[in-house]
């Protein structure tokens, strides 16, 4: 005879986390889990999703009626929703989505841009203005994200451009994002790397780039990468950083960087040249964005996702199995 967590009955997942033909599976079982497993109220519940309470009764009588409320969670999901859970309350975020991902040392990147792309899938809506980053992993989302004809809206680039990329220029990406949706696309026509501060300051006051950047700063929502600064990552292969401007960058303090804004392990952009030469929405100004959504994951990223938590306070993280439990245990 099973035995009985608590007073109320768990919640079991029986299916798939993410279903095409169930979109409101996720939440339904996360419903479930905050009221059965964490003993919440219904209107804490309803507080906690960003719903009503109405609703909140109705996902849990459906959970119920298909069976996936009983005695004890029996899925292997089970734990996926509980760290989903723990890394919300410990980071503060809205919404964290973890991917599956059994490979301590592997490249998360193909699960993380799957799950990614069917979360930006379900977030884009009609006059909306998306501010985006850059990177891999971005990158690859591109072909899970299910595109839709919508009116009014913009897609600004968060960055300058990066001459020697071809995959994964700042440039393309964007383009190739507003393009799924029909979007007007706004870029920074200038390097996101110049070769001086006071050709920084002279593109931005007086060739007009600020005024992409305000529009940046306005943005709904902006989706985000960040990269590690010990190992080579994206900008660091493209070479348009050199080898001794990456040492000098680590050896102020630097643990990676977004959006070229580099930061230290507290999220403290560091003293350094590249920093006042960068062509980017400044990280002060990034984290007044409302709603961010980091993307990220991988062995060589736990500091750096960590120092960007504390820098932007991301509403949103998507991320994979090992990284959500490196992070929740310090690792």
């Amino acid at each position: 005879m099973a035995e009985v967590l608590g007073k109320r009955d768990a919640p079991v997942v029986d299916s798939p986390l993410q279903s095409p033909g169930d979109p409101n599976l996720q939440l339904r079982i996360r419903a479930a889990w905050i009221y059965y497993i964490e003993g919440r109220t219904q209107n804490e519940v309803a507080q906690t999703l960003g719903v009503n309470r109405v609703a909140v009764t109705r996902l849990l009588s459906e959970a119920r009626r298909r069976g996936e409320v009983v005695i004890r969670i029996k899925s292997s999901l089970g734990p996926i929703v509980e760290l989903q859970r723990k890394l919300e309350k410990a980071f503060g975020f809205d919404k964290a989505i973890v991917a599956p991902f059994s490979d301590p040392a592997g490249d998360p990147t193909r699960v993380i841009a799957a799950t990614a792309g069917e979360h930006v899938s379900s977030i884009m809506a009609n006059n909306m203005t998306v501010g985006v980053g850059w990177g891999r992993t971005l990158h690859a989302t591109l072909s899970h994200i299910e595109g839709k004809p919508l009116d009014n809206v913009r897609i600004v680039s968060l960055l300058g451009g990066i001459a020697q990329a071809k995959r994964f220029n700042p440039a393309e990406f964007a383009w190739q994002f507003a393009e799924l949706f029909d979007a007007e696309g706004f870029l920074v026509p200038a390097p996101a790397l110049v070769d001086s501060p006071q050709t920084r300051h002279a593109l931005l006051e007086h060739c007009g780039l600020d005024q992409i950047l305000q529009m940046a700063e306005a943005s709904d929502v902006a989706l985000l990468s960040c990269g590690g600064i010990a190992s080579l990552t994206t900008s660091y292969r493209l070479g348009h950083l050199s080898e001794a401007e990456r040492v000098s960058l680590a050896a102020a303090g630097a643990v990676g960087d977004v959006l070229y804004n580099f930061i230290d392990a507290d999220g403290r952009l560091v003293d350094h040249d590249v920093n006042r030469r960068t062509l980017a929405l400044p990280i002060d100004r990034l984290a007044r964005i409302r709603k961010k959504v980091l993307i990220s994951g991988g062995p060589e990223k736990h500091v750096i996702m960590r120092a960007c938590i504390k820098a932007l306070q991301p509403s949103t993280l998507i991320t994979d199995e090992q990284t959500a439990l490196a992070l929740i245990e310090g690792r």
